[in-house]
């Protein structure tokens, strides 16, 4: 285990360009970042070629045990991970943030590396014998967000290399540390050239895209920028899983409880002070607990302290950056303006330091509404009424995008009937955006498509294979 300082020193570049990270809490610099080119990419695909084949042959057990290794490698370094993360993508270490995150990526790690994926008979019939096997597709080419960056990149690479592939991986720009440390720790217990980091700038994950070499792209990101990976992949069909733009609606059916969801309500909308593609994003409450719904999230967002990422107090921190603060600051004000009503927040101070955001929700708001109908991507929630159930399913399936939603109500039959009618690709009852490394997770309409995670997740990284006799 090495030292804060010593794991920043291990990935700060000796040589050539560098960009420097500033933390968005306080301005300040939290490191250099390499500006690797497409040189360093073409060598970085280059190696990765040459190491797949023996990795690929060492068969599930041995990439398993490696796998697992390199979830202890995880742990033996989490504080100084944390610490690293939470300086340069802003989230608190408390809460479900930084240090959820990095126990998130072992966690992770661990999952994939035990998930069983056995030969399928798919026809036994005394005349025809039929097996489905899944083979390494070989180089695949991982591009990550900047919300999550270290867990996301994890729920990319680990299922990627124990199906036996070697692993390119092209971070965010805005949080290229954090993966670089998190690659660094996981290469001590992988074979060099396996899985390499490239610090690019945009051309960089367009040549990833669409690069000869690489069989499969993994994506997290924009709807626009996953169209701009399908056209870059498609000379060369490309295998895609993209993980797309959300804008997750929830729905309180009227015979819910609002002090007993309050909290949940809550964290499904502000977990990484909204900064998620499956946060909650836009809450659709029946009339009659409407107020009080709105009163009881009032309380639990009064509670929440909002800071700088290192005081063990917090658990909000700041946006990212300064564009996404921009885009959540017209948002409300464009809210504000229509005349919905700020609950609480929508007033940030100009003279603090950092790119802060105040918890703000938004009631009596129009489903019209540019903060209902665009993603926000930040601590802004807008509290929607609606008088039938009909009604509320109408509204949640009205944008081209589905990645999640859920349904909140004691009674969980009437839930799992409405759940049913909503168009996403996971649907929670009672809580959101609770993901789980053994349960399949993806998008549906423009949200994305293929699948993470368990069993599919390994899948979705292989090569189909028959042996048909």
């Amino acid at each position: 285990m090495e030292t804060y300082d010593a794991l920043l020193a291990s990935i700060t570049p000796v040589t050539g360009d560098t960009r420097t990270i500033l933390d968005p809490a306080t301005g300040t610099a939290v490191g250099e970042a390499p500006v690797h080119t497409v040189a360093d990419l073409e060598a970085a695909i280059a190696a990765a070629a040459a190491a797949q084949p023996a990795w690929a042959a060492l068969g599930h057990g041995a990439r398993s045990a490696a796998l697992l290794k390199a979830a202890d490698a995880v742990e033996r370094s989490s504080e100084e991970l944390a610490r690293l993360l939470s300086r340069e993508q802003g989230k608190p270490l408390n809460g479900p943030n930084a240090r959820f995150e990095v126990g998130a990526c072992a966690a992770w790690l661990r999952a994939a590396a035990t998930t069983p994926l056995d030969p399928e008979v798919v026809v036994d019939d005394g005349e025809t014998y039929a097996e489905l096997h899944y083979k390494p597709i070989g180089v695949v080419g991982a591009i990550g967000p900047w919300n999550w960056p270290m867990m996301i990149t994890i729920w990319q690479i680990a299922p990627a290399l124990r199906m036996g592939n070697a692993v390119v991986v092209k971070p965010s720009k805005m949080t290229p540390l954090s993966v670089l440390a998190l690659a660094k720790v996981l290469n001590e217990e992988l074979p060099e050239g396996l899985l390499t980091v490239v610090s690019g700038d945009r051309e960089v994950g367009a040549r990833l895209a669409e690069h000869p070499a690489v069989g499969k792209i993994m994506f997290t990101g924009s709807t626009s920028a996953g169209r701009s990976i399908i056209k870059s992949s498609a000379d060369t069909v490309k295998r895609l899983t993209l993980e797309l733009g959300g804008n997750d609606a929830g729905i309180v059916l009227p015979d819910a409880d609002p002090k007993a969801i309050a909290e949940g309500l809550f964290w499904g909308a502000f977990i990484n002070t909204g900064q998620t593609c499956a946060a909650l994003k836009r809450l659709y409450v029946h009339d009659d607990i409407y107020d009080a719904v709105c009163e009881e999230l009032t309380a639990v967002a009064k509670a929440m302290p909002m800071g700088v990422g290192l005081d063990e107090n917090n658990v909000l921190g700041p946006l990212q950056n300064r564009a996404q603060y921009d885009i959540v600051a017209g948002l409300v004000e464009a809210a504000r303006d229509s005349g919905a009503r700020i609950l609480i927040g929508g007033n940030p101070d100009a003279d603090q330091p950092g790119y802060f955001y105040p918890a703000t929700l938004v009631a009596d708001i129009d489903n019209n509404n540019p903060l209902v109908a665009e993603e926000q991507f930040g601590p802004a929630l807008p509290i929607i009424r609606y008088s039938t159930v009909d009604e509320a399913v109408a509204m949640a399936n009205a944008l081209d995008v589905g990645l999640g939603a859920s349904v909140w109500s004691p009674d969980l039959a009437a839930a799992r009937k409405v759940a049913a009618r909503i168009e996403a690709g996971t649907v929670w009852i009672n809580k959101h955006g609770a993901v789980d490394p053994r349960v399949p997770f993806g998008g549906a309409k423009q949200s994305g498509y293929g699948l993470e995670f368990g069993v599919e997740g390994l899948k979705a990284v292989g090569v189909p294979q028959v042996i048909n006799g």
